[in-house]
């Protein structure tokens, strides 16, 4: 039996994990990515991502979140590093918690999942963990099992580990266009004008999708949002111990961060709606208005970071759809083409299990999450967007 041959293209973390994924199931797979690898402009090649099970009430997410750290737990030991940092998060309201919050019905169904989850209030918070202004915040609660990964240093791992299954690695090879005949996708060529033949094409390029392939532009969007590296005068505040990942009334002002890294860094950053723009755009910087915003946040939130030293700032590129639901599936009218892309600024957690998704998408396998990952451009925009980042908002 002739052994079927894929082409992913894009190094990310999406692409990254079908090809290890596809290579397992007996493909010839090809990774085609322009690098270096990891590519510096890739929303995964960062210092941090949020592993978290809190999805409000969304079963779905929450199930595939907590399939996905399981794993995280066995790549820490599988690989030898540790990747995975298992922290705590805390998710805080600046009013007590109700029913249809996001943080009220995330804390509801992880306690009914048998999560170690705890709520907290302003006293807790002021004694346990000192940068907070705590009369700001009066409820939410402690996830003790959400953490975060070192994404760059995951992707970087993750690259090895596809070439020592013998994925073929085509890096300084930069997507041109799709080969396609008559509705079928045979192929991809490149900017050097090479023809590269393959049965499918899995396009994994995050951000650069609607602009790589201009068709989908009418279902997927290219936002981007600030990052902020810190050094903060008092380090010993921001440990994670005193100061584990946070959301900070994440519906309302769409801040997020992460304790002091092995650097020394606090990451801040800001899961809103967003500037439109492509990755490659030179407008793909961090503005005055930004940062004074996030002064802002930190004055009234953090008082003893407001003043910190910025060592570094990035603009990280989600690709958006229109409902905030991942993109994982085969396009009805190019055969041979899947699309793995939609993150929406909260995909990286799921990497352990995303390649088994995108997997399943290339052979026609039947998997639950499929569903909600469809081909759908009949969705509207602002229809149902994930509540941390939109509500409020749109």
């Amino acid at each position: 039996m002739k052994k079927q041959k894929t082409i992913v293209v894009g190094a990310g973390i999406n692409g990254v994990v079908a090809a290890i994924e596809l290579r397992k199931r007996g493909h010839q797979v090809v990774l085609v990515d322009p690098g270096p690898l990891p590519h510096p402009l890739a929303a995964s090649t960062d210092i941090s991502k949020a592993v978290r099970a809190a999805y409000g009430a969304d079963e779905d997410y929450t199930a595939l979140a907590e399939q996905s750290r399981e794993i995280w737990r066995q790549w820490n030991v599988e690989f030898g590093v540790e990747l995975y940092h298992e922290t705590g998060f805390l998710f805080l309201r600046q009013r007590p918690m109700q029913p249809g919050d996001f943080e009220y019905e995330s804390f509801k169904l992880l306690e009914r999942g048998g999560h170690r989850v705890e709520r907290i209030n302003s006293k807790q918070l002021r004694q346990r963990y000192p940068a907070w202004n705590a009369e700001r915040y009066p409820d939410g609660f402690l996830d003790l099992e959400a953490g975060y990964a070192e994404s760059e240093r995951v992707v970087a791992t993750l690259i090895q580990r596809a070439k020592s299954l013998g994925v073929e690695l085509r890096q300084n090879a930069k997507f041109r266009e799709l080969d396609e005949t008559g509705g079928r996708i045979k192929g991809i060529l490149l900017e050097t004008g090479e023809k590269i033949g393959a049965d499918t094409v899995v396009m994994a390029v995050g951000a650069w999708t609607p602009y790589a392939l201009p068709f989908t532009r009418n279902f997927l969007r290219a936002s981007g949002q600030p990052v902020f590296h810190l050094k903060p005068e008092k380090p010993e505040f921001f440990t994670p111990e005193r100061f584990p990942i946070f959301g900070a009334d994440i519906s309302t002002t769409g801040y997020y961060g992460f304790p002091l890294n092995r650097d020394g860094v606090v990451k801040i950053a800001n899961h809103g709606a967003g500037r439109e723009m492509s990755p490659d755009s030179p407008d793909r910087a961090v503005t005055k208005e930004e940062e004074n915003k996030m002064r802002q946040f930190l004055s009234d939130t953090f008082p003893a970071l407001a003043d910190s030293a910025i060592v570094f700032t990035r603009i990280c590129l989600y690709c958006d759809t229109h409902d905030g639901n991942f993109w994982i599936a085969p396009d009805p009218e190019r055969a041979g083409l899947i699309i793995a892309a939609g993150d929406c600024g909260h995909g990286f957690k799921f990497a352990p299990v995303l390649g088994e998704l995108i997997a399943d998408a290339v052979e026609g396998k039947s998997n639950r999450f499929l569903e909600k990952f469809r081909w759908r451009p009949e969705v509207k925009a602002g229809e149902a967007k994930e509540a941390a980042r939109f509500q409020g908002k749109l």
